[in-house]
C-alpha cells in the first residue's frame, strides 16, 4: 500500500464484541462542517458520517444505460506465487452477458510482494485476452437486488453463524471489497457497505492516504484471522478505491491480495469504446 503521511485519529476505543446489526442511530457529535476526517471520531463514528454525506458519480444518474464497467488491476496469491491481472469488465444488467478484457503480467516468485507502479507499467506490455461471455454467464458477485438493510447484506456477505469467531471481520471486511470489486455499486449501495464495515469489530481509522494509482483517500484497517486487511475509501463518493489483504504468520506470511479499483460505471455496448474516460491523475 503507498501511504503518505497518515495520521491516526481513532482516540476512542474501538467496536467491540461481534455485532452485526444495523447501526444504530448513533452519530458524531455534529456541526454542519463535520467531516469524516475530524479530529476525535472512532472508526465507526467515521464510516456512518461518510456513508451519510457521500455524494453521486455520473454513473449514479445514468442507470438507464444497459451495462456497468469495471476496470481492476489485481494481484492474487496462488500458492508460491502472485498473479497480476488486469481486467476490464462490461456486464449487461439485465442478462448476465458481456465481454472481459485482460491483460496479465509475469507472475512473480513467491509472496514477500508489496505491489508498486512498476507492476503497473507492466500491464501495458502484457497480451491481451478477450473473452465473450453469452447471456447468464457473467455471474454478479450477489444474485438478486442487493438489500438496502445494512444487517441483511452483511448476512450475504459473511456467514452469521461465524459471527463469534476470530476471523469474522476479516470475512465481512472481505465481502465488503468482493461486492465493490465484482459489480457496479450505487450510492445508496454504498452507503450501506459503508454502514455495514462500520459495524466490523475492531476497525480502525489509520489516516489520510494515496492508493497505488495515486489517488487520495482515507484508510481504514481490520486486523483479524491472522491477517491484516486494509482498504482506502474516497471521502466524497464513499467508493472503494483499493484494498490490501496481508497474511501476518502461518507457513507462508506475505501478501494474499491487493486490488486497485480504478474505473467504474455505466455503458451503452460492452466495447472498448464505451467506458468513461479515465479520471485525471491527482495533482
Amino acid at each position: 500500500m503507498v501511504l503518505t503521511a497518515c495520521q491516526s485519529d481513532d482516540t476512542a476505543p474501538a467496536t467491540s464484541g461481534r455485532d452485526v446489526s444495523p447501526p444504530s442511530a448513533e452519530q458524531p457529535s455534529a456541526s454542519p462542517v463535520t467531516t469524516a476526517t475530524a479530529a476525535g471520531l472512532t472508526a465507526r463514528q467515521r464510516l456512518e458520517l461518510l456513508a451519510s454525506t457521500i455524494s453521486a458519480t455520473t454513473a449514479d444518474t445514468t442507470a438507464e444505460l444497459p451495462y456497468t464497467y469495471l476496470h481492476l488491476q489485481t494481484w492474487a496469491r496462488a500458492t508460491n506465487t502472485i498473479v497480476r491481472t488486469d481486467l476490464r469488465r462490461w456486464r449487461h444488467d439485465t442478462n448476465g452477458s458481456g465481454r472481459e478484457i485482460s491483460r496479465r503480467a509475469p507472475d512473480l516468485r513467491g509472496v514477500n510482494h508489496q505491489p508498486t507502479p512498476d507492476d503497473r507499467d507492466q500491464f501495458s506490455r502484457a497480451t491481451q485476452t478477450t473473452t465473450r461471455y453469452e447471456a447468464g454467464q457473467l455471474h454478479p458477485y450477489l444474485p438478486g437486488a442487493i438489500p438496502a438493510d445494512p444487517g441483511e447484506l452483511a448476512k450475504l456477505l459473511a456467514p452469521p453463524e461465524l459471527v463469534n469467531e476470530p476471523a469474522y471481520p476479516r470475512l465481512l471486511a472481505g465481502g465488503v471489497v468482493g461486492l465493490a470489486t465484482s459489480q457496479y455499486l450505487n450510492q445508496q449501495q454504498r452507503a450501506t457497505a459503508l454502514r455495514i464495515l462500520a459495524t466490523v469489530p475492531g476497525i480502525t481509522y489509520r489516516g489520510t492516504t494515496k492508493d497505488l494509482a495515486g489517488r487520495p483517500g482515507l484508510l481504514f484497517r481490520v486486523v483479524a484471522g491472522g491477517s491484516t486487511s486494509t482498504l482506502v475509501i474516497d471521502s466524497a463518493t464513499g467508493e472503494l478505491l483499493a484494498a490490501q489483504e496481508w497474511l501476518d504468520g502461518g507457513r507462508r506470511p506475505g501478501l494474499f491480495s491487493y486490488v486497485l479499483l480504478l474505473e467504474r460505471g455505466r455503458a451503452g455496448t460492452d466495447t472498448p469504446t464505451a467506458p468513461p474516460s479515465p479520471p485525471s491523475p491527482p495533482s
